[in-house]
């Protein structure tokens, strides 16, 4: 059977099963396990327990993220243009990588945070570690977001199989954001009996701060990331492709198809230019949440319950952005949820002043807004790729969709450099110092910039760029139908 008649004989509008749906989502929930808790905490890692400052530690960050967003476009044009005809046939195009780099993703980067004496303080050893990890993710996230493009091509399915993988992306976040530095801490040295603001419970918590609380890190690293390993591996398993390109098609991809198909696709560069702005304060937010509870607000005990709360909008209310969107439209949407981030963000901002810094009540409502609008925007955000994908196949005559997610996935890293590394430089600018338990009023007013001000800066801005943004969901129905009408007379 000839690679056209494969693809034919694919639904390229299927409907997907739950089963599928959820495996497929599993695949967002492992990467947030495995990378998203070094987003979350290798900064304050390097720049506490690791021992070293916080130029150095954003100068690695810098460099290593820097370097992914030269090395995602050869990532995304290599698997385009791979096509390995009796692999496609057995398990796909893009599914078998999560089965070939999920191993080495995962022992690297748990050895990120590997707790031996003899390489503390290291400033090489960290940055070579990170630089591995963070290549060999690409080659797992890129595919893994091109297969969202190639399950279906029913717009519907497309939305509601976003609204599933958010879902499962946001537990992986409860589990990354509110349980691991509860975890952590759990295990780190010198425990004491402190109450963790929610409904008085306490727990014996140790001080995560500490130059000896490597093994704590190590081993709550490891059993996320063997976890994070095996829903990889569900998703592999779980899901089909079938939106396959031709082999006419994978043969026409060239390397600089990656500079072409941006130069022409106007909905790619405003998605892109939408990711990275959203990413970053995302990433932001992310990076800076330890150190803005640790010395802003002085409890980070409370880091747990209230990251609980904030939690609850990214996986009890993403049923319904498919029934807000119908509502109120595409882009207000992203207006809507915008503005709920900036209005939580001002509330944490406001959390902050002496006299309100011993309320959870407002830690509980500023997260929760927050992070509702955050998950939100920056969750549905995703839903948009397909029709890009879309967009450029039918322009192109080649479905690019490895290419088209190694362009996001520049703007992704970008942002996640940027997110990253701004507020490690801002520390540094203010004399931040991750030796000392209180910080001078300068450090404190970085924090504070980073975690509140330059987000909502950037916000609005995201606004601004999604309003540009030119498909509607009409313009992606009739892209669709007239590919599957081409792709059939020319049999």
């Amino acid at each position: 059977m000839s690679s056209n008649a494969t693809v034919s004989a694919n639904n390229e509008f299927a409907k997907l099963s739950w089963r599928e749906r959820i495996c497929y989502g599993a695949g967002d929930l492992a990467q947030n396990l495995i990378f998203g808790t070094i987003g979350s905490m290798l900064l304050f890692y390097l720049t506490t327990v690791y021992g070293i400052s916080a130029a150095a530690g954003a100068t690695i960050f810098l460099i290593v993220r820097w370097a992914n967003v030269f090395w995602d476009p050869f990532v995304g044009a290599f698997i385009d243009k791979h096509n390995n005809q009796k692999v496609i046939k057995k398990w796909g195009k893009y599914r078998p990588y999560l089965l070939y780099f999920g191993i080495p993703l995962t022992v690297l980067s748990a050895l990120l945070f590997f707790p031996n004496p003899a390489v503390r303080g290291n400033i090489m050893y960290a940055f070579i570690a990170y630089l591995a990890t963070a290549l060999v993710y690409s080659l797992v996230n890129i595919p893994y977001g091109a297969l969202n493009a190639s399950l279906t091509r029913d717009n519907n399915e497309v939305s509601t199989l976003t609204t599933v993988r958010m879902t499962e992306a946001n537990i992986g976040n409860l589990l990354v954001y509110t349980f691991l530095p509860l975890f952590v801490q759990m295990a780190s040295p010198n425990p004491q009996l402190k109450d963790i603001g929610f409904f008085g419970m306490k727990m014996n918590l140790g001080d995560y701060t500490s130059p000896h609380a490597g093994g704590a890190y190590f081993l709550v690293m490891s059993i996320y990331m063997v976890i994070g390993f095996i829903m990889l591996m569900i998703t592999f398993f779980g899901i089909k492709e079938r939106v396959l390109p031709t082999q006419a098609e994978t043969d026409a991809v060239r390397y600089s198809d990656l500079f072409i198909e941006f130069k022409r696709n106007k909905p790619l560069q405003i998605l892109g230019l939408f990711f990275l702005i959203g990413f970053t304060f995302m990433f932001f937010g992310n990076t800076v949440w330890p150190f803005y509870t640790q010395y802003n607000i002085g409890h980070p005990e409370w880091m747990a319950s209230i990251n609980l709360i904030g939690s609850i909008p990214g996986i009890l209310l993403v049923f319904l952005w498919p029934v807000v969107r119908k509502k109120i439209g595409k882009k207000q949407f992203f207006y809507l949820f915008l503005g709920l981030f900036i209005a939580g963000t001002l509330v944490l901002w406001f959390w902050q002043m002496p006299g309100f810094k011993n309320s959870t009540t407002l830690g509980y409502i500023g997260r929760f807004l927050q992070q509702w609008g955050l998950t939100a925007a920056t969750g549905y955000m995703w839903s948009l790729v397909p029709e890009v994908v879309s967009y450029g196949e039918y322009h192109s005559k080649k479905r690019v969709a490895g290419i088209i997610n190694a362009i996001m996935g520049i703007f992704f890293k970008i942002g996640l450099a940027l997110g990253g590394i701004i507020p490690g430089y801002i520390n540094a600018f203010f004399n931040f110092d991750g030796s000392k338990a209180t910080q001078t009023a300068s450090a404190l007013a970085g924090i504070q910039w980073s975690m509140i001000w330059l987000p909502i800066i950037l916000a609005l801005i995201a606004m601004w760029i999604m309003s540009r943004y030119p498909l509607s969901d009409a313009d992606v129905d009739r892209i669709n139908k007239e590919i599957e009408q081409r792709k059939a007379a020319e049999g």
